[in-house]
C-alpha cells in the first residue's frame, strides 16, 4: 500500500522493463548505447527513483515503441504529457501545481489517462458527476478554513475533471451509489434537486452507467467505503484501486487487491439496480428533493 507517485514510478519501471525485454536489450546494452550507467537504467526499472519525460521517450525510442497511445500513456506516468494539442485532458491540472497537493494531482494524471473506472460511492455523489453548487459545498465541507480564491480555484478544477468524460475517446464510467448519496440533502433542496438531475443526464450518456444500490439490498459485501478501480488501456499491470481517505488516498496494486476490489464491485453492482430502473429511482427522489 503506498502513494500514487510511487506507484506510478513502480509501474512505469515494470513496463520500460517489458519493453526492453521484447527488444531483446539487457540493461548493460541499454545503458551502453544511450550512454548511462547501467544503476540508472536499474533505478528506473525498479522505480527506485522517477524518470525524466526524455529519458522515457530516448528509451521508447531505443526499443522501437510507435505506438502513440502507450508512448503518451508512459510519459503521462512519469508526469509528462502529451505534446499534441488534441490531448486536452492531458496536463491542464500544472496551471493549478502550487495549489494542488502532489497526491491529488497524481489522482488527476491517472484519471486522465484511464479508460475505464470502476466506483463504488457511499457518502456523496462521485466527483466526476457533480455540479459545481454542489461541489462548492462539499469541499467547503471538508476545507472549512480555506479563503474564498482557493476554494473557488479547488471547485474549477473539480469541474475540469469532468472532462475526460468527453472527447473522442472519453473515460467510461461505472459508478455504484449507495441510496444514501441521494438521500442526503447537500447544499439545501434546491441544490440537491439540480444535483439529481444533473446525475439522471449523465448517466444517458453512452459512457457512463450510474446503478443505485437501494437500502433494500442490505448489505451484499463487507466493503462500506468508497473505491475506484482505474483501467488503462493496453497495459493491465496498470490498473490500479484508490481508496479516498479524509486527507489522502491509498493506492493498491498488488494483483490480490486489484482481483478482490473487481470482484466486490461486480457483486455491487449485480445487487444494484438496472441501469434504466436506477434513472426512474433518481427521478423520482429527485422530484422531491
Amino acid at each position: 500500500m503506498r502513494y500514487g507517485p510511487a506507484v506510478r514510478r513502480r509501474k512505469l519501471g515494470a513496463e520500460l522493463r517489458r519493453q526492453r525485454d521484447l527488444a531483446g536489450l539487457t540493461s548493460g546494452e541499454t545503458a551502453r548505447l544511450l550512454g548511462w550507467h547501467q544503476s540508472k537504467v536499474s533505478r528506473i526499472e525498479t522505480g527506485r527513483s522517477g524518470a525524466k519525460p526524455a529519458d522515457v521517450a530516448r528509451l521508447l525510442d531505443l526499443y522501437g515503441v510507435g505506438d502513440p497511445d502507450l508512448r503518451a500513456l508512459l510519459e503521462a506516468l512519469c508526469g509528462g504529457g502529451s505534446s499534441d494539442p488534441h490531448e486536452s485532458r492531458r496536463g491542464w491540472w500544472h496551471a493549478y501545481r502550487d495549489l494542488l497537493p502532489p497526491a491529488y494531482r497524481d489522482f488527476i494524471s491517472l484519471e486522465a489517462e484511464a479508460s475505464q473506472a470502476y466506483t463504488l460511492e457511499t457518502t456523496v455523489v462521485p466527483g466526476l458527476l457533480q455540479t459545481p453548487d454542489y461541489a462548492r459545498t462539499v469541499t467547503r465541507a471538508a476545507l472549512a478554513d480555506l479563503p474564498q480564491r482557493q476554494l473557488d480555484a479547488l471547485v474549477e478544477v473539480r469541474i475540469a475533471r469532468q472532462s475526460v468524460l468527453y472527447g473522442t475517446e472519453p473515460l467510461r464510467l461505472h459508478a455504484v451509489l449507495d441510496e444514501a448519496v441521494l438521500r442526503r440533502v447537500v447544499g439545501g433542496p434546491e441544490v440537491m434537486a439540480a444535483q439529481l438531475r444533473h446525475l439522471t443526464t449523465l448517466a444517458e450518456l453512452p459512457q457512463a452507467c450510474v446503478q443505485v444500490l437501494p437500502y433494500s439490498a442490505g448489505m451484499p459485501i463487507g466493503i462500506t467505503s468508497p473505491f475506484i478501480i482505474f483501467s488503462f488501456p493496453h497495459i493491465t499491470d496498470l490498473d490500479v484501486v484508490v481508496l479516498d481517505h479524509l486527507t489522502s488516498s491509498l493506492y493498491l496494486e498488488r494483483k490480490e487487491d486489484l482481483r478482490a476490489y473487481s470482484a466486490a464491485f461486480d457483486v455491487l453492482r449485480t445487487h444494484a439496480l438496472a441501469p434504466e430502473e436506477s434513472l426512474t429511482f433518481i427521478s423520482k427522489i429527485g422530484g422531491g428533493a
